[in-house]
């Protein structure tokens, strides 16, 4: 027994000519909601520190176009390189999808450091309020990703298995719900709680090192369920492309502990 796939138009609304997809809502969604949320948490401070509530509403335009340059230079780097190379002209078919989470991590990363330094502000807190508050994008994003009918999981025989569009006649793993449920609702839960600690927020770091944690705990066990890229398949016939650019994560958790601890303990604030 499977559940049948909802038939859902992956356009929300239509105005005129303009189609307006649940995609662009989502990534909109995200936006506009984590944006709150930093700025709630800079609130909880009651913006004694830096970044604050208007450092964020300046950050935001560097960390919307880190998000889309390096989801995108990611997925052409990552996932299918060979068919850009062929066809470069499609780097610019944005509306064919293929946007990574880790090339737009990178793309966050260099963006934070670049912003600190320009603007003279903690690294490390910058780091924390966009990991609280980037939960709510996957969350956003993973729904998407299941309207769409893509991204979805492996063949099983679990009941609550769907029978995607374009899966097959198996029924198959829904692993977007998976990861919205997980590296959205669960690592946002989990971060917006601890940010309501004072000994964490006042140890900048520590939400990035749960941030990274759980991601990419999260994302390597999710992936056993999702169907790997059929362009790379499994390396060492076990693990996607994913999982090993996971590692990373989980490994750097460990070291934005240490860095966290250092910094706490020596009073460097501006780090």
């Amino acid at each position: 027994m499977a559940i049948t796939f909802p038939n859902i138009d992956p356009v929300a609304i239509h105005l005129g000519p303009l189609a307006i997809h649940w995609y662009a809502l989502a990534y909109l969604s995200g936006f506009l909601i984590g944006w709150w949320v930093a700025k709630y948490v800079c609130r909880l401070d009651q913006n004694k520190f830096r970044p604050n509530e208007d450092d964020i509403d300046d950050f935001m335009s560097w960390a919307i176009l880190s998000i889309l340059l390096g989801g995108r230079l990611g997925y052409i780097l990552f996932y299918n390189l060979p068919h850009y190379m062929e066809y470069p002209l499609d780097v610019f078919k944005l509306w064919q999808g293929g946007m990574s989470f880790h090339g737009a991590l990178i793309g966050v990363i260099l963006v934070c450091i670049l912003y600190s330094r320009k603007k003279k502000v903690s690294l490390l807190r910058l780091a924390d309020l966009f990991a609280v508050s980037a939960p709510v994008g996957f969350f956003f994003g993973r729904i998407a990703n299941f309207i769409n009918g893509e991204l979805f999981g492996r063949p099983t025989d679990v009941p609550w298995g769907v029978i995607f569009p374009n899966g097959g006649p198996e029924p198959r793993h829904a692993s977007q719900l998976y990861e919205a449920a997980l590296e959205g609702l669960f690592m946002f839960t989990v971060l917006f709680s601890l940010s309501h600690i004072n000994r964490v927020r006042n140890c900048p770091g520590l939400l990035s090192a749960g941030f990274l944690f759980i991601y990419g705990a999260s994302r390597f066990i999710i992936e056993f369920f999702r169907q790997p890229d059929p362009q790379l398949g499994l390396f060492f016939d076990t693990f996607s492309m994913g999982q090993l650019l996971c590692l990373p994560m989980i490994l750097g958790a460990g070291v934005m502990v240490m860095i966290a601890r250092i910094v706490q303990k020596k009073g460097l604030a501006r780090v």
